[in-house]
């Protein structure tokens, strides 16, 4: 029997954040063809499914496969040899095929093809949400942050196939770009599911990398906001304005530790809201698990504040020098 309420929690997170970029996204294709997209992307999460099914049940190296990923350089490779070449591939032929049907009847630009890798990796993240909500494997908070993980991945391929419909000729350089866009999504998609797993491992060096996650996710999810605005032809969001190689490591170093207050304070809150999860209301009134949750959450709190405060500092600096050149040359 279907859990509506499930597949609704598993569903809306990813609508929301397709309605944000669809009202981002200049010239937006037609309705229709963005719920075709999210349905199309939601078929190849079942595909990529039954694909990972195969190699790890039928498939004859099937029994390799279950003795090496109980170890970490086994499962490491088992992420960047199976897991996310499947998923980026499924999602990839299915934008593909979507692009081919589309352009029969409808004139495709950069920023709708990529859309559609947008919504077609959302409708994937939907599907993946469903799986992990109704097999009770992961609470509802984590499925809402890791909304736009899967559109994350696609990013750069996304990129690189709207680059290439765009274009009038069909340039040799622009399908190689999509060949090494497309590897770089997979290396990264294979880097963020092996750091969630870190924790499951010993030695506690290993579970010290899981502390790395949640910045790289921040710096992806930067990265796809470049791209969207690279994809539109809008300057991109600066953040270095050094002038000397000083200034410019003085800059860089900023960036790596707001990147990783803001991606470990989003960390915290997450694992305070696991350990809530199992708790009932009485329990959380007591004083030692009551200021336990108001102290940990002011200090992820406070991290995210001062990670922002860092971002908008460097941006600072960058209007500054705006307004300096604009200055100069009209005076």
């Amino acid at each position: 029997m279907i859990n509506y309420y499930t597949v609704l929690w598993a569903v809306i997170p990813t609508l929301v954040f397709l309605v944000i970029y669809y009202n981002r996204t200049p010239t937006a294709p037609p309705l229709f063809n963005i719920l075709l997209s999210f349905i199309v992307g939601a078929i190849s999460g079942f595909v990529a499914l039954g694909l990972e099914y195969l190699v790890e049940f039928i498939s004859p190296w099937a029994k390799y496969w279950n003795q090496i990923q109980h170890l970490f350089l086994g499962s490491a490779l088992r992420q960047l040899v199976e897991i996310a070449p499947i998923e980026e591939g499924c999602k990839f032929i299915a934008v593909l095929a979507l692009l081919w049907y589309l352009q029969l009847s409808y004139k495709l630009r950069a920023t709708t093809a990529f859309f559609f890798a947008i919504a077609v990796s959302l409708g994937f993240t939907a599907q993946e949400n469903w799986l992990y909500l109704y097999h009770g494997e992961s609470s509802i908070l984590e499925r809402i942050i890791s909304t736009p993980v899967h559109a994350i991945f696609s990013a750069p391929w996304g990129y690189a196939l709207g680059i290439y419909v765009a274009s009038e000729i069909r340039l040799k350089r622009n399908q190689q770009l999509i060949a090494w866009a497309w590897l770089n999504s997979v290396v990264f998609h294979a880097l963020v599911n092996i750091l969630a797993r870190t924790w499951s491992y010993y030695p506690s060096l290993l579970y010290l990398l899981s502390y790395s996650l949640f910045p790289l996710l921040l710096w992806m999810f930067w990265r796809l906001e470049q791209f969207f605005r690279k994809i539109q032809e809008k300057p991109p969001i600066k953040l270095i304005s050094a002038k000397t190689r000083q200034s410019l490591y003085w800059q860089r170093s900023l960036i790596l530790l707001s990147l990783i207050l803001g991606g470990n304070a989003i960390f915290g809150l997450l694992i305070v809201s696991k350990k809530l999860d199992n708790l009932q209301f009485r329990q959380f009134l007591k004083p030692d698990v009551f200021w336990y949750v108001i102290s940990v959450s002011c200090l992820n709190i406070i991290s995210a504040v001062l990670a922002w405060s860092i971002y908008r500092y460097l941006r600072s600096l960058i209007r500054r020098q705006d307004f300096s050149k604009y200055h100069i040359k009209y005076n």
